[in-house]
């Protein structure tokens, strides 16, 4: 009895004093651009936690759902079914594959509450546990849905959220994941945040100047963080970075200053959970991932 009670004291000491035991996660957007390599190659780089399948921007009022994987795939000719072997052999490597719906130039927005909730069939039927006979992204079942919405209006994403969570009671997790923009509240799912059913939300510190590092300065890029870890229910914070100079409009952080100012700024957060970057292709442009995954 004595030695399980000191083994109970003493496992949290010990894994505090492991390398790595509380290091983040990163998170990567793929699919908007033939140039990046596969989602197979993507994840064998062994530089992801997170992908997120980029994007289904056209859905809601009534609009037919369609996936656009700018040069990876055709949807059209059913062109994206062979990505299934690929999602499959991400989860096997412990990856959680995510479709990310709207983007930032879609068509998408909901016009009520049962909008809401068609939504989240068509979702669950054609890219989760449910069934269809026509997926577009073949039969595996990804891990989840993330809201990257940049458009239409804010109404109807907290229904949606809770449709969609609430599949979860079928079997298998459905994960909830969102990129707001760092101007706390974002315009677009604020309320959808507020219902404390997300898991992992990677807030877009860039082309946001109010909150996002500029030239050696953290202070607005800091203060933002700390409204985000305080104010959202989530499971974790990520940051949210362009993962080269082209990737945003601003907001770039160079890997030396990500590492030596701004990362041991904000990882005492008990809501960090990494860093999230825009996107693959970029991220292949400079080797941002590989760079910063031993000190993230």
């Amino acid at each position: 009895m004595v030695s399980t009670i000191s083994l109970s004291i003493l496992l949290p000491l010990i894994l505090t004093l492991i390398p790595g035991s509380d290091a983040g996660g990163i998170a990567i957007y793929w699919g908007q651009n033939g140039n990046e390599g596969t989602l197979a190659e993507t994840c064998a780089t062994g530089n992801y936690d997170f992908v997120n399948i980029a994007f289904l921007p056209t859905f809601g009022n009534g609009q037919t759902p369609r996936i656009d994987l700018s040069g990876h795939c055709d949807p059209y000719s059913n062109g994206c079914t062979g990505l299934s072997s690929d999602i499959k052999s991400c989860q096997a490597k412990g990856i959680k594959v995510m479709l990310s719906i709207g983007g930032g130039a879609g068509s998408y927005y909901l016009a009520s509450t049962q909008d809401a909730k068609q939504v989240a069939a068509y979702l669950w039927n054609n890219f989760l546990g449910g069934y269809s006979s026509s997926r577009p992204l073949g039969p595996a079942v990804l891990d989840g849905i993330d809201f990257d919405i940049e458009g239409g209006t804010n109404q109807h994403w907290d229904d949606l959220s809770r449709f969609l969570k609430a599949y979860s009671k079928k079997g298998k997790e459905v994960y909830l994941t969102a990129a707001p923009q760092c101007p706390f509240p974002d315009a677009w799912v604020g309320n959808a945040l507020k219902t404390g059913l997300f898991d992992y939300v990677w807030v877009q510190f860039y082309n946001n100047p109010p909150c996002q590092y500029s030239s050696g300065s953290i202070t607005n890029l800091e203060e933002a963080w700390k409204q985000w870890v305080s104010s959202i229910p989530a499971n974790k914070i990520f940051l949210g970075l362009p993962a080269a100079p082209d990737a945003a409009g601003s907001g770039f952080i160079p890997i030396e200053d990500l590492t030596s100012q701004i990362l041991p700024a904000i990882k005492g957060s008990a809501k960090y959970g990494g860093v999230m970057l825009w996107s693959k292709y970029y991220d292949d442009e400079t080797g941002y991932s590989k760079a910063i995954k031993s000190t993230v």
